[in-house]
Order: structure tokens, then sequence, then C-alpha cells
């Protein structure tokens, strides 16, 4: 369905094999389900085990010592997520680490959490959260981090991710 040559983060809330089934190798799923308190560690192996079949990889949002412990491929911390317990962990070298912002204090932070790529928001998507190309651009160039683009992206929008320097985005609704 979707043929872009970056990476993309597709975050889901619920497996649903159908959109999964959709993806290319270039999809990285985050699962993130703030709904209930009770970890379902069967139903994330269940994603795992899915996503291997198919050659994707698979992340969980906001817990990285369960993500490590069930041998994904890598964690996702939320913008919300100021903690840096994970810093003393040990884990395999192809596990990454990735973690969202939408300002410069939570840049900072995302930096001192040691993440390989900080997504930013919102692009496209005017909520509270909204930078626009320009603001995008500057705030991105205030980190040596990689940057992946958030918020509002969509078929018709999405060639003006051509306009900034770094081409990887994340989302929802343009993969469904």
């Amino acid at each position: 369905m979707h043929y872009y040559k970056s990476n993309k983060y597709y975050f889901i809330n619920k497996f649903d094999t159908n959109n999964i089934d959709k993806q290319d190798k270039n999809t990285i799923i985050i699962y993130r389900d703030y709904s209930e308190k009770k970890i379902d560690k069967l139903l994330i192996l269940k994603i795992k085990n899915y996503c291997k079949k198919k050659k994707i990889k698979f992340y969980l949002s906001n817990n990285i010592k369960l993500a490590i412990n069930l041998g994904l491929d890598g964690a996702y911390i939320p913008s919300f997520n100021k903690d840096f317990y994970h810093l003393s962990f040990s884990f395999k070298k192809k596990f990454k680490i990735i973690g969202s912002a939408h300002n410069l204090k939570e840049i900072r932070n995302k930096e001192i959490q040691k993440v390989e790529k900080i997504i930013l928001s919102s692009l496209f998507k005017r909520n509270k959260n909204y930078l626009g190309i320009n603001k995008f651009k500057l705030l991105s160039k205030l980190t040596m981090k990689k940057v992946v683009v958030l918020g509002g992206i969509s078929q018709k929008n999405i060639k003006k991710l051509s306009l900034l320097d770094n081409l990887e985005f994340a989302g929802i609704s343009y993969f469904e």
C-alpha cells in the first residue's frame, strides 16, 4: 500500500493484523496502550511474533525493561516520561530507544535519556503542539539527534517532507 524508502513509525493501540499486513519492511510498529493499567504480556508477545513473521520491527512504548525482557527490537519513551532509570539497563546492541518531544526542554530531556532518535510534533496537525514547517526546522537544528516528523502526515502532504532535512515520519492515520 505505502512505498516510502525511509523508516516510518506506526503507532498502534490494538492488535489488528489487517493494518500490519499493509506495512512494508521500513515500517516500525510502536505499541502504546495507556488505557490499561495492567500490561498484557501475552498480547505484546503475540504482536512481536506476528511482526517478526512479517519482518517488521516492533517497539514497546513507555516500558523499556519489559521491551528488553521480551526481546523486542526497541522501546519508545513518550514526551511525558522524564525518568532516567533505563540508563542503568544493559541491552543488546541492536536494541534501539527513541523518544518524543514537543519543545526544546523536552528535546534536551530526551538527549539526557540517550534516545537514538527524537520524534518531534506536530508538523501539520493543528493542535496544542503545532509547530509548522519553519518552527519544526528550527527545533530540529537544535539537536544532534536524528529527528522524526509526527503530526498530520497524509498522502496529500507527504511530499512536503522533502522540504525538511529528514524524511522519516511517524503517525497513525497515514497507515490505516
